[in-house]
């Protein structure tokens, strides 16, 4: 078994995610089994209670693990479905180090960071790779090296080389090379202290991915190479690139997997990419686009929505069409109205979310997508808020809203369903992870999946209330995915107009570069029909 580390030194959030994805893309490409798994230093046990604000979206795995986003960008460039094993907390790694010490699995010992909480640490990262033929586990260490937090995890990645051997374990460091532009200079020295950091608890990298707006030329690769100790080819510039999706080949046209495979002593034949090179050719081939609003809470933190983001990519580029995502502050349709907030939307997408505020802009978002005509797709919320703007505009029952908002209220259309009680308690008690869902013959749902069943991935505690399923479809809502015994409504959609389709689940999850998911593409593909014959182009649209 081989095993990859990667750290990030300097500053967050330079992109380790789409480092180790990239990587494990390359790997995969050379005929190599690689799993791919994150550490994150947070004592949360999973991400499922955190603010978006703070931590970004939530990715749910098949087995309704709440995980980092990283996650996804794994899941989509390895095209693999990952399980909540694959997402470890500081969390998690202490709750099972004291619930064995509660049950007396220490015999009596002093319980130590080193080495019980250490052991931990590295029993799941071998555990990955027991799972199936793995040759490579690739591991990303959240946070940044000094993190007080994340330094077990360190240690603990420390001793896998010194327990495994240097030919099996390999260290790869992500830095910002800054450049100064006021002085039109290159400043290795954050580099060099970020290296120092690892070395004094005992790690030494063997390849840098210097993160640079600027090409690194031979003489400052040379001299990051000398003070921080690594051969020079293995001094990776990762420039910035147009598109995540270019990382994997700048990586390749640098010579990262051929250092890596030879560093870790794999026999391994050249990476096939021809079909991720015709899908970059083809997205940057893309001269029309469309506008797509995004209606939502968090729409601040892009990070809150990054599937959604990625699953427009993908159909974008099926679609030969740029997507152009305008947020939108779901309290701004409120105060300006929907005619002003979303003015010249050729598609409107309604994502998830939790509390009543800007529930008011929801529904004024999708009461605008209905009666104009304007392609609308729901997701989560945004399917509850469908029904309710139904119930209240098209049925008549104006005081129709869910329970989350008011318990008491007197049309709960939305509604805890009976056994989804919580007892008080917030992690992991929602409806989460993959379950199947029977499309109706004949709907808008049918044509889109061409499939009788599907399975797709849930984060969400209320759904629609069956007592009123009756009056919606009379009036025309159209429910189009349900449970496989019919009590829980999964997708909704009205027949007479462009495209009116919303899920209770979260299709965005299950999106991959090559296989858009049916529900994107269909409201990109709607949304460019849409567009007028004076439509703008892609370099006009994504100003």
């Amino acid at each position: 078994m081989k095993y990859i580390f990667i750290t990030g030194g300097v500053v967050s959030s330079l992109g380790k995610g789409i480092a180790a994805a990239s990587i494990g893309l390359l790997l995969k490409q050379r005929g190599l089994r690689v799993a791919l798994q994150k550490f994150d230093p947070y004592l949360n046990v999973d991400p499922g209670t955190m603010s978006p604000f703070q931590h970004g979206e939530v990715f749910v795995t098949d087995d309704g693990g709440e995980t980092d986003l990283d996650l996804g960008h794994y899941e989509r460039f390895l095209d693999q479905n990952l399980t909540r094993d694959h997402s470890v907390t500081a969390g998690k790694v202490y709750q099972a180090v004291i619930e064995r010490e509660r049950s007396g699995g220490y015999l009596g010992k002093t319980v130590q960071v080193v080495p019980h909480v250490t052991d931990e640490i590295k029993t799941r990262v071998k555990a990955i790779g027991a799972r199936g033929d793995i040759d490579v586990v690739i591991t990303e260490i959240g946070g940044t090296t000094g993190d007080i937090e994340g330094l077990p995890f360190l240690e603990a990645c420390r001793q896998m080389r010194h327990e495994e051997g240097a030919d099996n374990c390999l260290f790869i460091h992500l830095v910002l090379v800054p450049y100064i532009k006021a002085a039109k200079e290159i400043k290795t020295k954050p580099t060099q202290h970020s290296v120092k950091g690892l070395l004094e608890i005992g790690i030494q990298p063997d390849i840098l991915l210097c993160r640079t707006e600027v090409p690194l030329g031979p003489e400052i690769r040379a001299k990051i190479a000398l003070f921080c100790n690594v051969r020079e080819p293995a001094v990776i510039e990762a420039r910035d690139v147009a598109s995540i999706y270019h990382v994997p080949l700048h990586f390749h046209r640098e010579g990262l997997d051929d250092i890596i495979v030879k560093l870790l002593h794999i026999e391994a034949g050249e990476p096939d990419l021809e079909e991720w090179e015709r899908m970059i050719q083809r997205m940057t081939a893309i001269e029309e686009g469309v506008r797509i609003a995004v209606v939502g809470k968090y729409v601040q933190i892009q990070d809150a929505y990054k599937s959604i983001i990625e699953a427009f990519t993908h159909a974008g580029v099926q679609n030969d069409v740029q997507v152009a995502v305008q947020w939108v502050d779901a309290e701004d349709v409120e105060k300006l109205g929907a005619d002003e907030a979303l003015r010249g939307v050729a598609g409107i997408l309604v994502p998830g979310g939790f509390g009543e505020r800007g529930i008011v802009g929801k529904l004024e978002a999708i009461r605008y997508a209905r009666e104009n005509e304007i392609p609308f797709l729901g997701i989560c919320l945004g399917l509850q808020c469908a029904v309710i703007e139904f119930a209240r505009d098209v049925c008549g029952i104006k005081d129709a809203l869910s329970s989350e908002f008011s318990p008491n209220c007197a049309n709960p259309v939305i509604d805890l369903m009976e056994g989804q009680t919580h007892g008080g308690k917030k992690g992991g008690t929602m409806r989460l992870g993959a379950y199947p869902c029977q499309i109706k013959p004949g709907t808008l749902a049918a044509d889109l999946y061409g499939a009788s069943e599907i399975r797709e991935r849930h984060r969400h505690r209320w759904e629609v209330n069956n007592e009123y399923r009756d009056v919606l479809e009379r009036n025309g809502l159209t429910f189009s995915g349900t449970s496989p015994d019919g009590s829980l409504v999964e997708i909704v959609e009205i027949a007479d107009h462009p495209y009116f389709i919303a899920s209770q689940f979260h299709p965005e999850l299950r999106s991959r570069p090559h296989r858009p998911h049916p529900l994107f593409f269909g409201l990109v593909r709607a949304a460019k029909a849409q567009r007028n014959s004076h439509s703008p182009s892609a370099r006009q649209v994504s100003a």
